[in-house]
């Protein structure tokens, strides 16, 4: 059609995913897809993530505006109900199309471009897998297992854009790995809002799932998304013999929230912070060399600084390689926004300030303990000054000198680190 289109994913895998199918979707249907330098494009497609607020997206959707004030909006992804009158406030003729309605992309298109623009929010169960896609990055498949989740946090909304969970069938998300694989992908990255609770509502589980997914032949390795702690505790014996896979990345990735039993309550998260000591003892009993990643929120309300500081200790104890670090953040429509002692936007900065400065330390000594290792690593990405970002068999980021072509498993030698990533040079 010759009609320029720019596609625009924030967020996480999951909406990265569903990005990718966007592209692969508009391309069997000839439109072009467009990049940022691309001067005449027709369509804006804003797929966007609201986990940490709706200002941020709506920052993001007015730049574009401003941009290209005479292309044609269309906004996608995890769009709250809040949300949607804010965002026909943006522009006249805005066509809005969440998460669920991903395979309604072309004719909202079509629509669009026909003065005719569309709202389509209404809830969908229906599996976002095997659909056409324009990867991000050529060898990696990001291979969503569900939709929605079990949970009943009181600061999320994002139950309340996906509902709740909806497991994919087995054999579904077997035949994508397998296109996967075909398509010459070296990570699957297995995905979800809640890996750990795959399988709850169709009478399996992650581990068997997992298991069928290390059995499909091929030279490739899986990550395992985010997986929350009170559903992985179900499975944990299960899942760490499965983490030994030489198939699987040694990496975990275990959402904290608070170290405060009392505020892990009020949060509703469903386990203590004693739960989550062992269960990350454990694991790195049987693994060593496990990659811990995982999150926190400061300034949630009714947070002391003591109960804070708890939070602070227990992550300095188990030493995480990924700490991601949210303010809280009342979201419309979730029971934390009309909680009483509400944390004052400053204190909440200083407490992420604090927390980042103690995960510094912890970085800079979880990746110390991989000083002079030498082994395969996996080239995944280009990036700037000349360098290239690898992966090792724990999922180490490992930046070396541009020596070689993303897909490459070479031999690499660590020569140094910092507090996020490991240094290394090839070893020929």
């Amino acid at each position: 059609m010759g009609i320029n289109i720019l596609v625009k994913s924030h967020g996480c895998s999951a909406n990265l995913s569903d990005g990718e199918a966007i592209k692969g979707m508009l391309k069997n249907a000839d439109f072009t897809l467009a990049d940022e330098n691309t001067e005449e494009i027709a369509v804006t497609i804003h797929n966007i993530c609201t986990v940490k607020g709706d200002k941020k997206a709506l920052n993001s959707i007015k730049e574009t505006i401003t941009k290209r004030p005479h292309a044609y909006l269309i906004v996608t992804g995890c769009i709250p109900p809040s949300l949607v009158p804010k965002l026909k406030e943006l522009k006249e003729n805005i066509t809005i199309v969440n998460t669920h309605n991903l395979r309604d992309i072309v004719s909202a298109v079509e629509e669009t471009l026909h003065d005719n623009p569309q709202i389509i929010v209404e809830p969908k169960r229906k599996p976002k897998i095997l659909l056409d896609k324009i990867r991000n990055n050529s060898i990696i498949g990001i291979v969503p297992i569900s939709n929605g989740c079990l949970g009943k946090c009181t600061y999320c909304s994002v139950k309340l854009i996906k509902g709740k969970l909806y497991s994919y069938p087995p054999d579904l998300i077997i035949k994508e790995v397998e296109t996967c694989i075909k398509d010459g992908c070296k990570e699957i990255w297995i995905t979800a809002q809640d890996t750990a609770s795959y399988g709850e509502d169709i009478g399996t589980n992650l581990t068997e799932l997992l298991q069928k997914v290390t059995e499909i032949p091929g030279d490739f390795m899986i990550r395992l998304g985010m997986a929350n702690p009170q559903h992985i505790k179900e499975h944990l014996d299960k899942l760490i013999e499965i983490l030994k896979n030489p198939k699987v990345y040694k990496f975990v990735h275990i959402p904290l929230q608070s170290g405060n039993n009392k505020i892990l309550k009020a949060m509703k998260r469903e386990y203590t912070s004693e739960e989550f000591r062992e269960m990350i003892a454990k694991i790195k009993k049987e693994i060593p060399e496990i990659t811990i990643a995982t999150d926190v929120i400061v300034g949630f309300p009714g947070e002391t600084t003591e109960q804070f500081y708890e939070t602070v200790k227990l992550i300095q104890e188990i030493q995480p390689s990924v700490l991601n670090i949210s303010r809280f953040r009342p979201r419309p429509d979730t029971a934390a926004a009309n909680m009483k002692d509400q944390i004052e936007k400053e204190e909440a900065k200083d407490r992420s300030r604090k927390m980042t400065t103690a995960f510094d330390f912890a970085g800079f000594d979880a990746n110390k303990k991989w000083k002079a290792w030498q082994g395969e690593a996996l080239i995944v990405e280009k990036c700037q000054d000349n360098t290239m970002k690898a992966r090792n068999y724990a999922y180490r980021q490992i930046i070396i000198p541009d020596s070689g072509k993303i897909g490459e498993k070479i031999k690499v030698k660590i020569t140094g680190f910092s507090k996020h990533y490991l240094r290394g040079e090839r070893v020929i």
